[in-house]
């Protein structure tokens, strides 16, 4: 029960205030990584893995200390909890971005938009027209409603603070360093397949949950069969054909990340997104997030339920 109230509360934080102003965690846990990588850093897989292993290990041993050292105190377990969750979430903050994204589009002031979009994605915005700025905030919506609502509350209700603080570690390492740069080819291979098996569940239960809020479950989960495997990133490619089939758009096409250059497909039947669809897809990723919060706290209850089971068959 505390694990499922405090990620509760945790979620019920990140809605009400965002992510922390001042002090972020996430935040100083990348200043701290970025610090380690200066004196590891080699370009070898070895290198990287060790990297990797040494602060997502240690970030989940803090979390099952935290919990061991509040077994048997509930409020604070509950507390510490919510405190955790709201750290790691990020759904309102990245529904705020899309707002944003969306009021400069609709007052024509394309120069701002092209510079607000590194704040949802590494995407060249150079040379992007308004509507290419809308499918990029989209698909950036998209994915990251699993990264940042999703997966945390996925594995912080099946694992707790070990869950919710590990996966979080993960997932920015791979933002750091999991690139397929001639850095960090080598380096940031052990960070991006981290994220990549850390993510496969929870990307599913998003795609599942985007079809059961949208009210469009069999056209969903049709372009999310149909559409996904076609997508570069075996996570990021249920998400966004999720959304396609959700939202009766078509998602994917060719992007630039520096000199990096990806296609990542067709997904979706419908017309390619234009900005009125910006606030559409904020909207639904808001439900879904709230449909990943209830999830969690089913999931968090569970061992209680089996618990009591078992002394009824006793």
């Amino acid at each position: 029960m505390s694990r499922a109230l405090g990620l509760l509360m945790g979620f019920a934080a990140d809605r009400w205030l965002g992510d922390p102003r001042r002090f972020h965690p996430v935040a100083g846990f990348g200043q701290l990584a970025g610090k380690l990588e200066t004196k590891v850093y080699s370009d070898s897989r070895a290198a990287g893995t060790a990297y990797a292993g040494v602060l997502v290990g240690s970030m989940v041993a803090g979390g099952v200390v935290a919990e061991r050292l509040t077994s048997g105190r509930p409020v604070a377990r509950t507390l510490l909890t919510a405190a955790a969750t709201w750290a790691v979430l990020g759904g309102r903050s990245l529904e705020r971005e899309a707002e944003v994204m969306a009021g400069f589009l609709e007052a024509k002031e394309l120069e701002a938009a092209r510079g607000r979009l590194s704040y949802l994605c590494s995407r060249d915005a150079t040379d992007l027209s308004a509507d290419e700025l809308a499918r990029a905030t989209v698909e950036s919506v998209a994915e990251n409603t699993s990264d940042a609502t999703v997966a945390p509350l996925f594995w912080g209700g099946l694992l707790g603070i070990p869950g919710l603080i590990g996966y979080r570690a993960a997932n920015t390492l791979d933002a750091m360093v999991g690139y397929k740069s001639a850095r960090y080819r080598n380096f940031g291979w052990a960070s991006a397949r981290l994220d990549d098996l850390v993510n496969l569940a929870p990307a599913r239960a998003c795609a599942v949950l985007t079809g059961l809020v949208s009210g469009r479950p069999d056209e969903t989960w049709r372009i999310w069969r149909r559409d996904a495997p076609g997508h570069p990133s075996p996570n990021a490619g249920p998400v966004e054909a999720a959304f396609a089939g959700a939202l009766d758009l078509r998602l994917g096409g060719t992007n630039v990340y520096g000199a990096e250059v990806e296609d990542r497909g067709t997904l979706g039947d419908g017309l390619p997104p234009s900005v009125s669809d910006i606030r559409r897809t904020a909207s639904l990723a808001r439900r879904v997030s709230y449909a990943a919060a209830v999830t969690a706290a089913v999931l968090a209850l569970r061992p209680a339920w089996a618990r009591r089971e078992e002394r009824a068959c006793n």
